[in-house]
């Protein structure tokens, strides 16, 4: 399958956020061929499509519980611990794993209207979660949620997660839009030892390690007491040093900032829920200018209650001027980066995230009929950047491709009936209840 989308502006999302005006995005087989102006553009016999906007990279959710939109609204009000064991574990221990891929099912098409091609999800029930992403035709980093408590031994699960990547390798579907990888769930829920044993396993197959670390500052004084830091814990206990994943990481220290950067730990900036559940501001621009590699996450959307990543670009940024007292802290070029090229990175993965040859042809189309773009796509590079972040976000999102296969279009999913699924999950929400 060969596609060539033409569009009055491309927006490549290399390093410099660079605006292509009057430019064509080429894929062949599910890869990106060419991105360039159309006037320099090499032969194509493939389709062409003319798009009337902009055309970006997919948007990569670095750190989401997707399935949980059956418990969206559950204990709204309440902070983080409270949320977690009077609201959320009680009704998750009461999901099967049919509730998990319905779940899945309606975040990944929710995602996708919201131009989210990728999410990394940190949750159970593997083979049903990732079902449910390739028949919504999206792109899934499956984190093995690991956890130890009562019942739920570490180690059953880690063994799990373990089998089915030497059975299946870290990448596989059409595609490959499905990568295994562990996902311990945090300090305070896993002794460091086991902790260290799990990097170990991951290090060994080249998976990614996805772990919350200091969400807030209630939920791992005992580890801080005896480590100093949860980075520094993860340090003293040979977590870090392969792909690892660093959820939230909102109260790290310059030294753990330093820990990070050392080890090429990335972050998943989670600013929605973040402040939602009143857990703090990470300082992401200390971690960008250490060179960590930051991208954002929706975390769940019943801590958000959204799955929207313009939205959390946005607030990203605004956090980054108004905790800093400086409106240059982070531009709008900066925010659209932390949603796609910087998630890749976040994700050690250097195939999605940006328009690049050999890259995978993921795509989203922006309609700028609409007020936010009334001053025109002719503007200055500068402001069609800030009209994208400070004034359009999701609603204009139009069509989505995923390996260059349309997953959207005029709005709506191509693959799933959006009502279905949403009837779907109201059923299993009500049972919930």
């Amino acid at each position: 399958m060969s596609l060539r989308l033409h569009a009055p502006v491309v927006l490549p999302c290399d390093p410099s956020c660079t605006v292509l005006r009057d430019a064509v995005v080429d894929v062949v087989d599910g890869r990106i061929t060419h991105v360039g102006p159309a006037a320099d553009a090499p032969a194509f016999d493939g389709e062409v499509r003319r798009l009337s906007g902009i055309l970006m990279p997919g948007l990569v959710n670095t750190h989401a519980h997707s399935p949980m939109v059956v418990l969206r609204g559950l204990g709204g009000d309440l902070p983080l611990l409270r949320w977690l064991r009077e609201a959320m574990w009680p009704a998750e221990a009461k999901m099967s794993p049919d509730d998990i891929g319905a779940g899945m099912l309606l975040g990944a098409v929710e995602m996708l209207r919201n131009g989210v091609t990728t999410s990394s999800e940190m949750y159970f029930h593997g083979p049903q979660l990732t079902q449910a992403v390739l028949d919504a035709g999206s792109r899934v980093v499956f984190g093995a949620a690991i956890m130890d408590l009562p019942g739920l031994p570490w180690r059953p699960m880690t063994d799990e997660i373990t089998r089915w990547i030497d059975a299946d390798g870290l990448r596989f579907g059409p595609h490959e839009r499905i990568e295994l990888s562990y996902g311990p769930h945090s300090a305070y829920l896993i002794a460091p030892e086991a902790l260290g044993e799990i990097a170990g396993l991951a290090r060994d197959r080249g998976a990614l390690l996805q772990i919350h670390v200091a969400e807030s500052p209630e939920e791992d004084v005992d580890q801080r007491a005896a480590f100093g830091s949860v980075p520094k814990l993860l340090e003293q206990a040979g977590v870090l040093g392969g792909r690892v994943l660093s959820a939230h990481s909102v109260h790290l220290s310059p030294e753990d900032v330093e820990i990070y950067a050392r080890h090429g730990v990335g972050v998943a900036h989670c600013p929605g829920s973040n402040t939602k559940l009143a857990s703090g501001i990470a300082p992401i621009r200390s971690y960008l200018d250490a060179g960590v590699s930051v991208g954002l996450g929706t975390d769940g959307p019943a801590s958000n209650d959204d799955l929207d990543l313009f939205e959390e670009a946005r607030l990203a940024a605004l956090l980054a001027r108004v905790t800093t007292l400086d409106a240059t802290a982070m531009r709008a070029a900066d925010a659209l980066l932390l949603a796609t090229r910087g998630g890749a990175a976040a994700l050690g993965r250097d195939d999605i995230g940006a328009l690049e040859a050999g890259r995978w042809g993921d795509f989203v189309h922006v309609d700028v009929d609409d007020p936010a773009f009334a001053t025109g796509l002719d503007a200055p590079d500068e402001q069609v950047l800030a009209n994208l972040v400070w004034a359009s976000g999701t609603r204009r999102v139009k069509d989505v491709w995923v390996a260059g296969e349309q997953v959207v279009a005029d709005g709506e999913t191509t693959r799933v009936d959006r009502r279905a699924a949403q009837a779907g999950v109201a059923a299993v929400s009500k049972r919930l209840r």
